[in-house]
C-alpha cells in the first residue's frame, strides 16, 4: 500500500495535541525571553520556532503524508534559505 493510498484525516484527538504542543511552545518561548542568557538568547528562541513550524508544516499541512518530492522540494527550499541567510550574516559580519 503506497503512502498517498491512507486516508490522512487527522482526528480532534490528535489535532487537540498539537495544539497544546504548540500552545506550551509559545509558553517557553515567552518563558525563554525573560531570562538573560546572553547571545544564546536569539539561538534558543530560533530553535524553538523552528520545532513549532516543524509541527505545523507536519500536522496542519499534511506534509508527513506527503510523497517524497513534496519532501525533498521542501527540504531544498530551507537549505537554500539557510545558505542564503549565512551569506548575508557573513557578509555583515566582515564589513
Amino acid at each position: 500500500m503506497d503512502n498517498q493510498d491512507k486516508p490522512h484525516v487527522l482526528s480532534y484527538s490528535q489535532l487537540a495535541g498539537v495544539l497544546i504542543i504548540l500552545l506550551a511552545l509559545t509558553g517557553v518561548t515567552v518563558g525563554v525571553s525573560y531570562v538573560h542568557m546572553g547571545f544564546l538568547n536569539v539561538p534558543i528562541a530560533l530553535a524553538i520556532a523552528c520545532l513549532k513550524v516543524s509541527f505545523v508544516l507536519l500536522f496542519f499541512m499534511h506534509l508527513k503524508y506527503e510523497g517524497p518530492v513534496i519532501v525533498l522540494s521542501l527540504i531544498g527550499t530551507v537549505s537554500f534559505l539557510m545558505i542564503m541567510i549565512g551569506f548575508t550574516f557573513w557578509d555583515v559580519a566582515f564589513r
